[in-house]
């Protein structure tokens, strides 16, 4: 079944397409399961791109994000885009920047954390674990508050962060184990709402966006990077104007 074609394509042209993506679709997911990705191959169908022997076309996947967040997501149109991409994210000269809202007041002002997780077997989930661990990965990011907010819900922090390391729920964990969780992520201990009521859990959004990227284009070399705009349940505690 073919995917609807809904998007928020923030940039195009033959070598790239960059979307913001909403919360509660997945990046990827198998045939005939809505997904980002389904949507994006549909989009480059529709307007020309190869169509191989299988009916679908070529579309590379260098980063994801988890299907509760949202944000800022970069396909490759073509197999060397999408090898020069993952070149730059492997070497760790891709600037990601996330917003986040956390459940409390953090402090200080700014700081790095540094934890070492690992996933859980045969879960959706991972943990913080020792360094010793042979399944432990280190897991390094860089903050800085950008304004602490006062709702009916508590205190609320708004964070700027720059991953230096991409590991599985990684943002969502390093909060979490500190105390402040994300708004809406029940998984990792959130008992504060975000974005609008759903009965499926699945669909439901927590306050994790991929606000900006910034690396060579895979083709000029030329420096390039984009903005997502925050999906609207932002607006209940920012006002962006």
């Amino acid at each position: 079944m073919r995917a609807a074609i809904m998007l928020d394509t923030l940039f195009e042209d033959s070598a790239i397409i960059v979307v913001n993506k909403p919360s509660g679709l997945l990046t990827q997911a198998p045939a005939g399961i809505d997904s980002l990705e389904a949507r994006v191959k549909s989009h480059v169908i529709d307007n020309g791109g190869k169509i191989g022997k299988n009916g679908s076309c070529y579309l590379g996947v260098p980063h994801r994000l988890d299907r509760p967040s949202s944000g800022i997501l970069l396909f490759g149109k073509n197999s060397r885009a999408t090898r020069h991409i993952s070149e730059q994210l492997e070497n760790r000269e891709v600037d990601k920047v996330y917003w986040a809202l956390l459940e409390g007041k953090v402090e200080p002002a700014e700081a790095t954390w540094i934890d070492y997780l690992r996933k859980i077997p045969d879960r959706p989930i991972a943990e913080l674990a020792p360094p010793i661990d042979p399944l432990a990965r280190e897991a390094i990011l860089h903050y800085r508050v950008r304004r602490c907010l006062n709702t009916a819900h508590g205190v609320v922090t708004w964070l700027e962060i720059r991953l230096e390391t991409g590991r599985m729920h990684q943002i969502r964990i390093q909060s979490a184990s500190r105390g402040f969780p994300l708004l809406g992520d029940v998984l990792y201990g959130s008992r504060r709402p975000f974005g609008e009521p759903v009965e499926d859990e699945r669909l439901r959004a927590i306050a994790l966006h991929a606000r900006s990227i910034a690396l060579r284009h895979p083709v000029s070399k030329e420096p390039f990077a984009l903005d997502a705009p925050p999906p609207g349940a932002w607006s209940s505690f920012i006002d962006f104007q």
